[in-house]
């Protein structure tokens, strides 16, 4: 396989409302206007996507240019957007329908309530390859916990900590609640066919698990690879930097895959796999880079914080080779001073209100955006 870069694009979703951290749902008024952005089946978050694009030259100003738009609609409301991914301060015991006549959206409310109700990024990397596409979904999920680890931004719902570094992720209600490690696109296919039949899936797109092929027809056509676990990164230098982590992995295993497919390196079966990642990922939830893991290949014990600096030691000749080796440095930021969640939860513990430091972090978010300049670009 070829190093040629693949295409990326993104799912964006977020969060609005007052300045004090109080959410205000403004989804149904927002698409009326910005046409990027579509609904989600709650009133208090929206959701915008990026265009393909295999440069990471490009993808700093995609990803920004849409959130200053939405400031800009927002601001004679005196509205914002949230960098954090749960209803930190808001009603969690209240549903917001963004669109009280469409079916699905009552089945989500119905059938899940607020748990749901959350903001995240999900990466999308272009994978026409079929082969090659099931095979980087197992490497992925097998090391998705690492991914949410660094990413972790919610640890407070309804105005408390919960315990969690990750609530999104504790309270998404993964579904099925067993996926299995997909051993081919026949596997998918026929998985996904049952889980219709008999109304556990209510269509293709309830797939909701920590990594999931994509494409215009799925599950019969598939295109890319799609990563759903991140929690929301506000920074898009984090962000760019996380998905150059994902994307040399997944181009090591193309170039080796007797190496990184699970399938081929582990000692456990695929069922075996799928319960471990699933481990994996709540530990994670829980715990982010503090958390104790069981490494894919032989089950062994490994801190998180620890597994992340092996990966980024795997992939340095490769980033190095691509000129991405300076994409990787916000990542040794987080290893060194914390997440989100880690930074949030420090100052709490120190005596700061939640309050004073969400409107903190809401206001640090915007004025980030504010000093950027949109020619300013990351080489790559």
């Amino acid at each position: 396989m070829s190093n040629n870069l693949l295409l990326k694009g993104f799912e964006v979703e977020l969060f609005t409302g007052l300045i004090n951290g109080q959410h205000v749902g403004v989804a149904s008024e927002v698409v009326k206007d910005l046409k990027e952005f579509v609904k989600e089946p709650d009133q208090r978050n929206l959701e915008y996507i990026t265009a393909p694009e295999s440069q990471y030259s490009m993808l700093k100003e995609a990803l920004l240019a849409p959130r200053r738009r939405l400031r800009k609609w927002l601001e004679p409301q005196n509205l914002t957007i949230f960098p954090f991914s749960t209803l930190s301060l808001g009603d969690s015991n209240k549903f917001e329908r963004s669109d009280p006549m469409n079916p699905y959206h009552e089945f989500i409310e119905v059938t899940y309530g607020t748990k749901v109700v959350t903001t995240s990024v999900h990466v999308n990397l272009g994978i026409k390859d079929l082969p090659f596409l099931f095979s980087a979904l197992r490497l992925v999920r097998c090391e998705a916990a690492l991914l949410l680890a660094l990413s972790a931004s919610s640890p407070f719902l309804d105005g408390k900590p919960t315990g969690a570094h990750s609530q999104r992720w504790i309270q998404f209600p993964l579904t099925p609640k067993n996926v299995p490690i997909f051993l081919n696109h026949e596997h998918y296919v026929h998985w996904v066919e049952d889980q219709l039949s008999k109304s556990i899936m209510q269509n293709e797109r309830h797939l909701w698990t920590s990594v999931r092929p994509n494409g215009s027809n799925r599950p019969y056509e598939l295109n890319r690879l799609e990563l759903r676990i991140f929690d929301l990164i506000e920074d898009v230098d984090l962000l760019l930097a996380l998905t150059a982590l994902l994307e040399l992995r997944v181009l090591s295993l193309g170039n080796n895959p007797e190496k990184f497919d699970p399938l081929l390196v582990s000692k456990f079966n695929s069922d075996q796999l799928a319960s471990l990642c699933d481990q994996n990922d709540a530990e994670s939830a829980r715990n982010s880079l503090d958390a104790t893991l069981l490494h894919w290949r032989d089950g062994k014990t490994i801190c998180c914080r620890d597994w992340i600096e092996q990966l980024l030691e795997d992939v340095k000749p490769l980033a190095s080779e691509l000129k991405m080796l300076h994409m990787l440095e916000p990542i040794f930021s987080v290893l060194e001073n914390g997440n989100q969640s880690m930074k949030w939860l420090g100052a709490y513990s120190q005596g700061q209100s939640m309050d004073d430091l969400l409107k903190e972090s809401i206001v640090q978010m915007q004025e980030k955006e504010t000093i950027t300049n949109p020619r300013e670009v990351m080489l790559g």
